[in-house]
């Protein structure tokens, strides 16, 4: 990492602030190890208990990525049952559509697919470009979860598994984006720059992401690659030798949108390399050093012709031309804090709720002793 990210803070030996979290508090939920194991079957062991009569036990979103296609393998492995849900936003490569149907074929999910009517996607993108904000995959990630959260209260499902995982994500500067969840930024920047109607796009509302889902339907996020050891060369090649599946270059590069948008867009426009924080969180994870992570960096982001042919691909797609792309992408970057959001609510909301717990605390406290 570097001052790319305008938040980064080094101490008197050099050590910045993202390694200190990754030691101070991510390896508290993270556990590679016998205690991992431990916590792993009490999860699976809670899951079924749960699921004991119904037809799924819980929930699962899939990409066609690394990270969800191992975990899909890996829950049957188990004896987990989830509904594995796919939402389309319309920018799936052929390889991530491929490698779907192979895991979902021979692990043997049912597999239910939510297709983003594709106006309304193209809409919204566009909003979001002619804001110049940097959070550009806000509108597919907002719709991915939405969407996958709507399908577990439809069926009644309480557990959704995640693929996500401190092991290759550990880091990742907060300065370089916004939170994709919050309805009120994407809707504000919809509202100003875009022209049709939102009727059936995955919105997911403030109440129900906060309050509705967690609080009162108890839907929780188990993130399973947290308590077991987890290298994503491991994972490739596992897929890759017992279920056909195929690498497609790059983290969450199985959307052609992510790669432009990450591969160019962050780049071009910011000067963020998010190649920086996926490799740092292999190198905290200790499955890379240092220097073999900067000699990954020297390499260029787009191969001979990739990128000509990804711009004429976007541009084709969102019904512009390539130069009107291009100017989209050069015209100055404006910070999330421009548009109305959220960000304040949610911490003073969080600031009420840990109040509340340390006043039950004392309480207690003060009753046992």
């Amino acid at each position: 990492m570097d001052t790319t990210d305008h938040e980064i803070e080094f101490d008197a030996d050099g050590v910045c602030n993202h390694c200190k979290y990754v030691d101070n508090q991510v390896k508290y939920y993270w556990h590679p190890d016998e205690k991992g194991e431990e916590l792993l079957r009490q999860m699976v062991r809670e899951v079924q208990a749960y699921g004991k009569g119904k037809k799924y036990d819980s929930i699962i979103g899939l990409s066609g990525g690394v990270d969800s296609s191992f975990l899909a393998c890996k829950v049957r492995e188990w004896g987990l049952r989830p509904l594995a849900v796919h939402v389309d936003g319309g920018w799936n490569s052929e390889l991530a559509v491929k490698n779907i149907e192979q895991i979902v074929t021979k692990v043997g999910l049912d597999l239910v697919t939510h297709v983003v009517d594709w106006v309304e996607m193209r809409d919204l993108q566009l909003a979001f470009l002619k804001s110049h904000v940097a959070n550009q995959d806000s509108p597919q990630d907002h719709a991915f979860f939405a969407a996958l959260y709507a399908f577990a209260v439809k069926n009644g499902i309480k557990y959704v598994i995640s693929g996500s995982n401190y092991a290759t994500e550990s880091i990742l500067p907060v300065s370089w984006g916004y939170d994709p969840m919050d309805v009120r930024h994407i809707k504000a920047i919809h509202k100003r720059f875009g022209s049709v109607p939102l009727k059936t796009f995955p919105l997911v509302s403030f109440f129900n992401f906060h309050i509705y889902y967690p609080r009162i339907k108890q839907m929780t996020v188990l993130r399973p690659l947290n308590l077991m050891p987890y290298s994503k060369e491991y994972a490739i090649d596992f897929l890759e030798k017992n279920y056909g599946w195929r690498y497609y270059g790059g983290k969450h590069y199985e959307s052609r949108w992510t790669r432009f948008f990450q591969a160019y867009y962050l780049t071009k426009k910011f000067g963020y390399d998010k190649r920086k924080a996926h490799l740092a969180s292999l190198v905290v994870a200790g499955m890379m050093t240092r220097d073999e992570a900067i000699k990954e960096l020297e390499k260029p982001l787009y191969g001979d012709n990739e990128l000509a042919e990804d711009k004429a691909f976007v541009a084709k797609k969102l019904d512009i031309s390539v130069e009107e792309l291009d100017q989209l992408v050069a015209a100055p970057g404006r910070h999330y804090t421009e548009f109305p959001n959220s960000k304040a609510t949610v911490e003073r909301m969080y600031r009420i709720e840990q109040k509340i717990k340390n006043l039950a605390y004392g309480v207690l406290h003060a009753i046992r002793f």
